[in-house]
């Protein structure tokens, strides 16, 4: 009775031990982050991506390892978004300009010139506005890990070049998904045009839109700019992207895990930022060179007037997020 008592207890630890090692990799399993990015793979968000999940798998030594789909194959923003926030995909990098629709506190970025530069934009975002934004987020079911660079957007269009608000007068726009771009094309007399980022190029071919704003590397690499030449180089909006991770998978980490996810966040978005930048440039020289007519606006204070109602309206339909509004307006 004895020897089979202990034989007994042995296989009880045997079993037990088994079943310890499934869950260890069943929590592996689960790891296996799914990653979007609506960029083509050759792209500095999509570098920085990829040098984010190899950081993660390297440095938590497997425990968390991840893939990017990139180029949108995974859907649109907004369907990437809605996945994210219930934890059918892990990480994202985002936009900020649609995620105001559903996040306020992001829409703050979103307002026209409220960044006098793009190093100002990386001091606030890495600092107390990135954490703000980082907050509201969360509330939503989506950690801010890093801001990415999206540069400066600028208006193009098939028609002439844009110089003062009263060019805009009349114009079919296309616009990101989000009532504040709506109403900052309308208070320039144009037309706005809401709509999906991949129909824009068939819709500026065939006449649906007159034209488009964006940053001169997606304006050169959708190639936007055979069908739009003129570009002007209005720079209205600074809206940094976000590398997000949905709640769902954030918690599901060690606070070791977290820390090692979120450094490798950071390091990424210094690769993407330096890459930016010289994408920036070779982008624009490209479609110069392909003839494109791209003009500067020596004089932007006509622009910036015509934001008021934008403005106005904004902070009356957000009177909590006017500090916010402030803290980024008003510093250096």
């Amino acid at each position: 009775m004895k020897i089979h008592a202990f034989k007994s207890q042995r296989w009880t630890s045997v079993l037990a031990l088994s079943l310890v090692s499934m869950a260890i990799t069943a929590t592996s399993a689960q790891a296996q982050w799914r990653g979007w990015n609506i960029h083509v793979e050759d792209y500095p968000v999509s570098h920085g991506m990829e040098q984010f999940v190899e950081d993660i798998a390297e440095q938590t030594e497997g425990r968390v390892t991840g893939k990017v789909f990139h180029g949108g194959v995974l859907g649109s923003q907004p369907d990437a978004i809605q996945q994210v926030q219930v934890g059918a995909l892990d990480f994202a990098v985002f936009s900020l300009g649609p995620m105001g629709q559903i996040v306020p506190e992001s829409n703050v970025v979103s307002l026209p010139f409220i960044f006098k530069s793009i190093p100002q934009m990386y001091r606030l975002m890495d600092g107390e506005a990135g954490d703000a934004i980082d907050a509201g987020l969360q509330k939503k079911g989506i950690v801010a890990l890093a801001w990415y660079d999206a540069g400066a957007r600028s208006f193009y269009n098939s028609i002439k070049p844009i110089n003062t608000p009263a060019d805009v007068e009349g114009l079919k726009v296309r616009v990101m998904n989000n009532d504040l771009f709506v109403g900052m094309v309308a208070s320039m007399g144009g037309n706005a045009t809401p709509m999906a980022f991949a129909e824009v190029y068939q819709s500026l071919k065939t006449g649906v839109v007159d034209g488009a704003e964006n940053n001169p590397p997606s304006y050169e690499s959708t190639n936007h700019f055979e069908v739009a030449k003129y570009y002007s180089l209005s720079e209205h909006l600074i809206i940094p992207e976000c590398l997000c991770v949905s709640l769902k998978a954030w918690e599901k980490l060690s606070p070791e895990d977290q820390a090692i996810v979120k450094a490798a966040g950071r390091a990424s978005a210094e690769t993407q930022r330096a890459l930016w930048q010289e994408r920036e440039k070779a982008s624009l020289q490209k479609v110069i060179d392909a003839g494109t007519e791209v003009n500067e606006i020596a004089d932007k204070s006509a622009f910036q007037a015509a934001m008021a109602p934008v403005y106005d309206q904004f902070l009356s339909d957000n009177p909590d997020l006017t500090d916010l509004v402030d803290l980024i307006r008003n510093a250096d």
